[in-house]
Order: structure tokens, then C-alpha cells, then sequence
């Protein structure tokens, strides 16, 4: 099974880091109109992410309070744009999120800039596919560094969680 490492703050504006960003001379990869929905499983999580008219199943399992937030994950792409209502026919919906995602790419370490409905500004780092940790820490580590992130204010929860608790 796959795995990454995540981390997510939550910021003000995302002017402060795409100075940042424009000094490191990375430019967006794209921008990703996502609508994850959560549905109600035994054990795990489960969604389908819409992105940009693409579907996917994504199935995945992550410690909320391990220093890196690990996730191991599997994703089945769907080419049937009626995967939500068919998963919504068999499956109870938890929760739903909609956002806008700005992905930069530095090294193998994902930076999207997050705009989510009803929570607000995000920033999240992704290690791509983890196979060397330590050397995926080091230069996680080193994006957090470039970036400036207080980790104290580390997000320990998935958007989900932060959407039923609102």
C-alpha cells in the first residue's frame, strides 16, 4: 500500500506564500476544482474525489497523532461520472468537501494551496509516494524550513473531520 506524509496549517491569505513560492521560481502545476465525499465505512476512510470531472475512489488509513501524519492509501480511478450517485445509492454520506487547490510541486513534496468552502485557507504539504522515509522526512522537513510553517499549528484532522465539527 502506498504511503505519504502530510502536514496542514491553516493561514490567512496565500499571498505570504506564493511570494515565497515565486522566489523559489515554482510556478502552479494546476489548479483543482476537488469535491470529496466521505462516506460511512467500518474501519478506514473512504471517498470519491471529483477533480476537474475525473473520479476516483480512494481508500486510506492515517494516525491523526503520530508526529508525521502518514497516510497509506489505495485509489481506484472510475471512468463512470455517476460513481457519486451509484457510492451515494450504496453507501451513507458522512461528509462532503468542496475546495479549490492550487498544486506546486518542489522536489517530490506536493504544496497546495487550499481555498475550502466553509472552512477557509489552507496550506497542506504532501510527500509524493514515500519509499525512502527518511530521506522523504528530510526533505519534508526542508519545505516546512523554506516556507516558514510553525508545525504548532499543525492541523491534526482531515478537512472531513473539520467540516462535521463546524
Amino acid at each position: 500500500m502506498p504511503s505519504n506524509i502530510e502536514l496542514k496549517v491553516k493561514i490567512p491569505s496565500f499571498r505570504k506564500y506564493e511570494k515565497v513560492l515565486k522566489t523559489l521560481e515554482l510556478k502552479p502545476k494546476e489548479v483543482l476544482n476537488q469535491k470529496d465525499v466521505y462516506y460511512e465505512i467500518k474501519k478506514g476512510l473512504l471517498k470519491l474525489r471529483i477533480e476537474n470531472g475525473k473520479n476516483s475512489i480512494i481508500e486510506y488509513s492515517r494516525n491523526e497523532t503520530s508526529k508525521n501524519r502518514v497516510s497509506n492509501y489505495n485509489v481506484l480511478s472510475l471512468n463512470d461520472d455517476t460513481a457519486e450517485k451509484f457510492l451515494g445509492r450504496v453507501f451513507n454520506i458522512k461528509a462532503v468537501v468542496e475546495k479549490k487547490r492550487i498544486l506546486y510541486l518542489y522536489k517530490n513534496t506536493r504544496i497546495h494551496l487550499d481555498k475550502v468552502k466553509k472552512l477557509g485557507n489552507f496550506i497542506e504539504l504532501e510527500s509524493v509516494v514515500v519509499r525512502d522515509n527518511k530521506s522523504a522526512v528530510k526533505e519534508f522537513n526542508e519545505v516546512i524550513d523554506l516556507l516558514n510553517l510553525d508545525t504548532e499549528k499543525q492541523i491534526r484532522k482531515s478537512y472531513k473531520d473539520l467540516i462535521i465539527k463546524k
